[in-house]
């Protein structure tokens, strides 16, 4: 492979929109029902037309997909079910081509545990100090060694024949790598320049917060300080070792990092560290007018002493889609709300999904769109014997996982599976088909249209601080630049502040030319 030219960080990235792309249902080019790079790069043409200016690849590398790729056992491969490596090459210069870059996932806490490391940990005992081995308590070493959880449900410890127990925070298939060790922290270095030498232009950074672990291993009690796993002041060291090596492409990254504490949230942040880490107040905000302005303020105001940018998204791969989450009386968000046969008002829940993606468009900073949100896709009923997500089982059926928002995408109203490829690997619902991108295209007033409107004015907005204007109760509206922004999320229609000319709404106004509930307007002043 020749070499290429690596990416320039020319601040692209602190107001981008990014497009994140579940490969395995995005698009099938090879019909057999899986998702693949090939089906990627035939619609590189729609995701340029949509306007993104880069794309996030959830993992793509080869795994035994006990965890939808997440548990990965050969970082420098990519998956045979979503093609080969050289296929990868060619998909990241093309959509370069396209004015599109590419970033992609890396998953530090844990691998399969199909990775040669923990097979070799499984053979002959050599390089378990690569991971987080540990003799059992009680008399017989027949109990965990603490009290952890995993969070999918259940102890976060499996036992094997020899009588040692294995750590895992996740499933038993993915193994927590112990970073403590020079080997891993090297490991993972020469993954980045793997990656950035062809020309990746930045890496997500999967459950970014979990890495380090106490070396002793206590339980986790209430209230105990520092947290035996999450946050860990050592973190900060192997974060700031990435950063010198993105440097040197100029690459970005962005973190997900859950974490209550702002304070401890924006160290990450600083210049030196991430770039950028997902905003997680802003997704799991309730449809309400004070909660959201607070959101917004409290994310900005946590960023602004490093200088990075904040990150607004509605959705991903993890959450119920944001039509189906918006359509709930209950519009908070919580796992526990995922419960099977939720009702929900999809037309109400278009409408505030309509108005969503305005606002955190008009945002400053960047914004993430998961695949399908641009074509307003509800959350779908999987049924039980197709559900693949380990949440299902490893709660003992009580959570549906995350399926319902993976279904694959729907391109074409007249195909076959809607134009996906083969016989999806997810089942698509009844009248899938009436979201089909190529139906919406030819359409002015539906979602994709929506989407590609608004990328297009974004600009609009300018680069400058967001500035709050007096507003009604249950009113949201602001400035950035030349250009206006209001939210109704109230029952009753409220008057447009004055301006020059209506750049988009996300649904008409009233005949008295006011706006309606649950609806946003985006002005020129």
């Amino acid at each position: 492979m020749g070499q290429p030219t690596p990416a320039t960080d020319d601040g692209w990235w602190r107001s981008a929109v990014i497009y994140q792309v579940y490969v395995r249902s995005f698009a099938d080019g090879d019909g057999d029902g899986t998702g693949d790079l090939a089906g990627v790069r035939a619609r590189l043409p729609y995701l340029a037309e949509l306007g993104v200016d880069a794309l996030w690849f959830t993992p793509w590398y080869r795994s035994p997909m006990k965890d939808g790729g997440y548990d990965v056992a050969d970082y420098r491969a990519i998956d045979p079910a979503f093609g080969t490596l050289a296929e990868a090459e060619k998909l990241i210069a093309e959509a370069r081509e396209l004015g599109i870059r590419t970033i992609v996932d890396i998953v530090p806490n844990h691998v399969s545990d199909q990775h040669p490391w923990f097979r070799a940990a499984l053979a002959g005992g050599l390089g378990r100090e690569l991971f987080h081995f540990r003799p059992g308590r009680g008399e017989h070493g027949e109990l965990p060694p603490n009290d952890w959880q995993s969070e999918f449900g259940g102890p976060a410890w499996t036992r094997l024949p020899d009588g040692d127990w294995y750590l895992h925070l996740f499933a038993p298939e993915q193994p927590d790598l112990n970073w403590a060790h020079p080997s891993v922290r090297q490991e993972h270095e020469d993954i980045l320049r793997f990656w950035f030498e062809r020309g990746v232009a930045g890496v997500r950074v999967d459950s970014a917060a979990l890495l380090a672990k106490d070396p002793e291993l206590p339980d986790v009690t209430e209230g105990r300080a520092p947290h035996p796993y999450v946050d860990r002041d050592e973190l900060h060291d192997v974060y700031r070792a990435w950063r010198a090596v993105a440097d040197e492409y100029g690459a970005v990254f962005v973190g997900e990092v859950w974490l209550p504490d702002t304070e401890r949230f924006a160290r990450y942040l600083r210049p030196d560290e991430l770039h950028t880490a997902f905003n997680f107040s802003f997704l799991t905000c309730p449809w309400d007018a004070d909660r959201l302005r607070t959101s917004i303020d409290d994310t900005l105001a946590e960023h602004a002493p490093v200088g990075a940018p904040a990150t607004w998204v509605l959705c991903n791969h993890d959450v119920t889609r944001t039509v189906t989450r918006y359509g709930r009386a209950d519009t908070g968000f919580d796992f526990a709300t995922k419960a099977f046969g939720t009702p929900t008002d999809l037309a109400l829940g278009t409408r505030r999904a309509r108005a969503a993606a305005l606002l955190s468009l008009a945002l400053p900073g960047a914004v993430y769109v998961y695949q399908g949100e641009e074509l307003g896709l509800p959350e779908a009923d999987i049924p039980l014997d197709r559900i693949e997500d380990p949440m299902h089982a490893r709660s003992g059926g009580t959570d549906p996982g995350r399926d319902g928002c993976r279904v694959p995408l729907p391109w074409a109203a007249g195909e076959p599976h809607a134009g996906f490829g083969g016989d999806p690997w997810l089942p698509q619902p009844d009248g899938w088909a009436a979201y089909a991108a190529d139906r919406q295209a030819e359409d002015p007033g539906s979602m994709l249209s929506l989407y590609r409107a608004a990328i297009r004015l974004r600009p609009e907005f300018g680069d400058g601080p967001l500035t709050w204007l007096p507003a009604p109760d249950g009113v949201l509206a602001f400035t950035r630049a030349d250009a206006l922004c209001v939210v109704n999320l109230a029952d009753t229609p409220v008057d447009l502040p004055a301006h020059t000319e209506l750049l988009l709404h996300s649904g008409p106004l009233d005949t008295a030319g006011r706006l309606p509930g649950d609806t946003a307007v985006w002005l020129r002043a």
